[in-house]
């Protein structure tokens, strides 16, 4: 009976693991067309995403505008597709903020005196403690709107979680004997933490750093959205989709594209994530 379980357990895994190279590849691809929409825009369409056209406002879907329009008969396909590299940027360049501070907050504590590594923890246990959206809306306060000032605030509220799981990864690469015996034959700790340390501990953190892009492009939409982000009229997905809930009874074209757009993205920047998480063997909580 055992025999026959293990059969049936081999079974499902073998069949588990073509369906998942499957979806990573599809998540792969799905990125790579956002990704060539972000540098190459004109590829997907000629329309100039400003253009406005006060005889066409609020046309649905068609072969004329495939998207449809919105209220000041902008082509809506256009202004996603153009929307597509403002969107991205804000979460990968909030993504570089948050682990540049946390490798700077990390680094400080491995390397700094006791009592420098009990104080960063506890600052970086409050941190946590908040959600990353009101940090990033404490950091805009003081900062001001604006797409670069956003990109900056969600990386603050994001450096926390990459500043905790770089120190604990360190922690237990640095007690390892390899390491120990480098310092033990003279080499300094500065020169064995970049040497060995951080290349050992790099794993886990290229796959929070994975999800965390998919995450601060949520966060990103979600501060344009409020009208901390992006300002009109600029072509961005979080400010559309909230440009469209004013007209959502009447024109339910105009939110739902744009909140689809940033649906497909953080699914497919998520998948790949996880794919590393299983390539790489370093499991991360979010």
């Amino acid at each position: 009976m055992t025999a026959v379980t293990a059969g049936i357990d081999r079974a499902r895994a073998g069949a588990l693991v073509p369906a998942t190279r499957i979806g990573t590849v599809t998540a792969v691809a799905v990125l790579g067309v956002f990704l060539v929409a972000a540098v190459a825009p004109g590829v997907f369409t000629p329309v100039d995403p400003a253009r406005t056209d006060l005889a066409a406002v609020l046309r649905p879907p068609s072969a004329t505008h495939v998207l449809g329009t919105d209220e000041l008969g902008r082509d809506l396909l256009a202004r996603l597709v153009h929307g597509t590299g403002p969107s991205l940027a804000i979460g990968v360049g909030a993504t570089i903020v948050g682990l540049l501070l946390g490798l700077v907050v990390a680094g400080a504590a491995l390397l700094g005196p006791r009592w420098l590594d009990d104080l960063l923890m506890r600052v970086t246990d409050v941190g946590l403690a908040f959600p990353e959206i009101l940090l990033a809306l404490l950091v805009i306060a003081v900062l001001g709107p604006g797409p670069v000032n956003a990109a900056v605030a969600i990386g603050v509220g994001s450096a926390p979680g990459f500043a905790r799981l770089l120190r604990a990864r360190a922690r237990v690469v640095q007690t390892s004997l390899f390491v120990e015996a480098a310092t033990g034959f003279g080499v300094r700790p500065v020169v064995a933490t970049l040497r060995h340390v951080v290349p050992n501990a790099v794993g886990p953190v290229v796959v929070l750093a994975t999800i965390s892009a998919g995450t601060n492009i949520i966060i990103a939409a979600g501060l344009s959205f409020l009208g901390f982000g992006a300002a009109p009229p600029a072509a961005e997905w979080g400010l559309t989709l909230a440009q469209g809930r004013n007209v959502i009874g009447a024109a339910w074209w105009v939110a739902l594209f744009p909140g689809l757009a940033i649906t497909v993205v953080v699914l497919a920047v998520t998948a790949v994530g996880r794919a590393l998480e299983r390539r790489l063997g370093g499991e991360v909580e979010r």
